[in-house]
């Protein structure tokens, strides 16, 4: 077996095991939570994601919802690295995440992906990018929303 084939296995279990054993899978009980729900119509994926944002960093994220494994996998992935992060670290963050989704080169050396970067293989499958970039977009939605109406105040 190549050190490729190698790779991409250890990545397909990396992914398997975030949608089996979801991190930060569940409801924040608190009310005073960002809640933004996002679908992907093309395959059914729903999301709802979580975010408790305190003294601009966020100090809790989870999600609900059901969708196939790279979708899961990724909010299970994406709450796991946001956590503690600064509002503008974590947008700054999915960012490179998309870039990486579109198979561009990127610097990563400001963050450790950790097991994010078993994603990175799914820019090969342009069909399933959606997929892994579903949670991202309702964090960067919530975040970029939630700044609004700290600007209203």
């Amino acid at each position: 077996m190549s050190s490729s084939d190698q790779l991409d296995t250890l990545y397909r279990q990396v992914i398997m095991d975030h949608y089996k054993n979801p991190r930060n899978k569940g409801e924040l009980q608190d009310g005073d939570t960002l809640k933004i729900n996002m679908n992907n119509p093309t395959c059914g994926d729903r999301i709802q994601l979580q975010m408790k944002v305190e003294d601009g960093k966020i100090a809790e994220a989870k999600f609900i919802g059901e969708g196939c494994s790279i979708s899961l996998s990724s909010a299970s992935m994406m709450t796991q690295a946001i956590k503690g992060l600064d509002v503008d670290e974590a947008l700054q963050m999915s960012d490179i995440f998309s870039k990486m989704m579109l198979g561009e080169e990127v610097d990563d050396s400001k963050f450790d992906l950790g097991d994010i970067e078993a994603l990175q293989g799914v820019s090969k499958f342009p069909a399933r990018i959606k997929c892994a970039t579903l949670a991202w977009k309702a964090m960067e939605q919530g975040l970029s929303d939630g700044e609004d109406e700290d600007d209203d105040d």
